[in-house]
């Protein structure tokens, strides 16, 4: 099993220019809670998914919404070449629109 890697979020928040309050609570975490986190207390793993989802990958996680989430698994279950093809066309897409 792969080692999970280490997120340095204070070095993350740093670099966006937010507080503890504005860059912990995108993610429902209290800023007590951040700090207990940057100061070096174990981070829970979905807590950094979401670090990751929201700071570095920057998905507004307001607007995701469940059926999203939904068709995308059917997608991959029932056409998985269909969806690596959209997936490609939307990074490609994406990064002709940065």
């Amino acid at each position: 099993m792969k080692a999970p890697e280490k997120i340095d979020a204070r070095e993350i928040r740093r670099k966006l220019g937010l507080n503890q309050q504005q860059f912990w609570s995108k993610l429902g975490v209290t800023q007590s809670g951040g700090s207990r986190y940057e100061s070096g207390r174990n981070m829970p793993r979905p807590v950094q998914q979401l670090l990751r989802l929201v700071h570095v990958e920057q998905i507004d996680i307001a607007k995701v919404k469940r059926d999203d989430f939904e068709v995308v698994e059917f997608l991959k279950a029932t056409k998985p070449d269909l969806f690596k093809d959209l997936k490609k066309q939307a990074k490609a897409a994406h990064k002709k629109g940065s």
